[in-house]
């Protein structure tokens, strides 16, 4: 099984990208599934067919689907909305406002991610290409797993605790436990399992790889470069980089000059992304719509059929380890176009708080790492390293030592 998630610029041209891998996927005999998970839902349009809230076959081996948050809202989250609704509205909240307020930020973000582990662990495909939203909104998706799994780990074990300790008081206070609290504590729990799934299934670079793609301009390799580094931080992998709407050479004097500007931002981008391929797809004389138009557009991402295989897994070491050096132990990651002065670390209890410019991510220190305490820290060659030593008040001496 292999995602691949496609994000990028607005307008920079990932529809169009997405929907030609998946073409070309399923050209090549893969059981493809196209999943359209931005705002836009503009993947139909690109294939040039409708395509609905279930797969539907909308060429030989592929299907399309468009997420609706909203049926998946009214599906998965229902339940525990009924609940918080009714709670609401003991406290005066009019059921109208109650309904609003039981909608939790972010949710729509969830669900979407658990619909594309349903559809991964479905078996039903061979690919699953995502045709995800802009690149701060996939920033966002992508950090939610382990930042909202954090949350609800520390936060409703300790709740459930708390309402176990006071049911013998209840019954004093004239108030009987609602018993479809635990059912909400539950539904919240297995949450909570269903999104360290989630993020399992899409940080193993053998399954999940993300795609940038661009448009060779100033402003937009500079949000790119900004998404790399994020996206690492975050601990995914960036396998290809699509440089859409490249400028033939021409006689013109406008179009002289796009080429000449377009040529300097490909050399910082072949200079940015050392290591990772680089695809170029030129400006057309019309829109790449309809099965046609993206094999064209596949031709010159992968070659002419077969061409080379759009769902082979990148071979790059990973992104974050922890390794013995000596008595101590080292935890190494990897920040590409990061700078020293915009990363920063902080220990927080069992976990390790990262920063790299406006992004934060919360990392679980494993078990070894916890028992240890932080004595240096670096940041060399684009990897951030932080020195751990065992606190020796909870690895205590062994043997006849002094």
């Amino acid at each position: 099984m292999r995602i691949l998630l496609f994000t990028g610029n607005g307008g920079a041209g990932k529809t169009t990208a997405a929907s030609a891998t998946a073409l070309r996927l399923a050209e090549r005999g893969c059981k493809t599934l196209l999943l359209s998970a931005g705002t836009a839902h503009s993947a139909g349009d690109a294939l040039d067919c409708p395509i609905g809230a279930e797969p539907a076959e909308v060429a030989p081996s592929l299907w399309a689907l468009q997420f609706d948050s909203q049926r998946r809202l009214e599906a998965a989250w229902r339940g525990v909305q009924a609940y918080l609704v009714r709670l609401l509205a003991r406290v005066g909240v009019d059921p109208v406002t109650a309904e609003e307020l039981a909608v939790l930020p972010g949710l729509e973000a969830v669900l979407a991610l658990l619909a594309v582990h349903e559809l991964a662990e479905s078996g039903n495909w061979d690919v699953l290409v995502v045709d995800c939203g802009p690149a701060a909104e996939t920033l966002r998706l992508l950090s939610l797993p382990e930042t909202l799994g954090s949350y609800l780990t520390k936060v409703f074990p300790a709740h459930q605790r708390l309402i176990s300790g006071l049911g013998p008081f209840a019954g004093l206070l004239g108030r009987a436990q609602n018993p479809s609290s635990s059912g909400l504590l539950a539904a919240l729990l297995q949450l909570t399992a269903e999104l360290a799934a989630v993020r399992a299934l899409l940080s193993d670079p053998a399954i999940t790889s993300v795609r940038l793609v661009l448009t060779p301009e100033a402003v937009v390799t500079a949000e790119a470069r900004r998404a790399y580094t994020a996206l690492s931080l975050y601990g995914y992998r960036v396998d290809l980089v699509v440089a859409n709407r490249v400028f033939p050479e021409g006689s013109g004097a406008w179009q002289a000059g796009w080429v000449a500007a377009q040529r300097g931002q490909l050399a910082l981008l072949r200079d940015s992304f050392a290591g990772l391929p680089i695809r170029e797809v030129p400006y057309g004389a019309a829109e790449p719509i309809g099965v046609a138009a993206l094999r064209d557009v596949a031709d010159h991402l992968y070659g002419p059929l077969p061409g080379a295989d759009p769902a082979a897994a990148s071979e790059a070491g990973t992104l974050l380890r922890v390794e013995a050096d000596g008595a101590d132990f080292l935890l190494r990651m990897r920040l590409p176009l990061a700078t020293r002065g915009e990363v920063g670390a902080v220990r927080a209890g069992d976990d390790l708080v990262l920063t790299v410019g406006a992004c934060r991510r919360v990392l679980s220190l494993p078990s070894v790492l916890r028992r240890c305490e932080v004595v240096g820290g670096e940041f060399v060659d684009s990897e951030l390293r932080i020195r751990f030593r065992p606190d020796e008040s909870v690895w205590p001496r062994t043997g006849g030592g002094t």
